[in-house]
């Protein structure tokens, strides 16, 4: 019998990947911060989410799909500074410890999948 609405499934804690986004760029004049202002707009226009200052990640159902959104990262780079991309499980993401003012919080939990049929 065919089902009718979406379904939810679990990805595995292992299949699913964090691209976390981590960058030093020069804001020492007027050009340059409007450099660094341009990256930052591009990383949250395609949906990653700043985790501390200079450090964004967005969550992805494979490594696979994150590849296009790497590409789209290098080509958004400004000519100076650095910019570094590091892929977790989701799982490893899990295990991180956050602490806001010496006090333990939760990491970010990833969106809820939904497949439609």
């Amino acid at each position: 019998m065919p089902r009718h609405g979406p379904e939810r499934r679990n990805i595995s804690g292992y299949r699913g990947m964090w691209l976390f986004v981590m960058f030093d760029l020069p804001v020492y004049d007027a050009a340059k911060r409007r450099q660094y202002t341009r990256f930052r707009t591009k990383l949250l226009a395609q949906g990653f989410s700043m985790l501390q200052y200079s450090i964004y990640a967005r969550y992805f159902p494979s490594e696979a799909s994150s590849m296009s959104y790497r590409k789209k990262v290098k080509q958004a780079m400004p000519p100076e500074g650095e910019v570094r991309l590091l892929s977790v499980t989701d799982k490893q993401f899990g295990k991180m410890e956050v602490f806001y003012s010496a006090s333990p919080r939760n990491p970010e939990k990833p969106p809820e999948q939904v497949l439609l049929l």
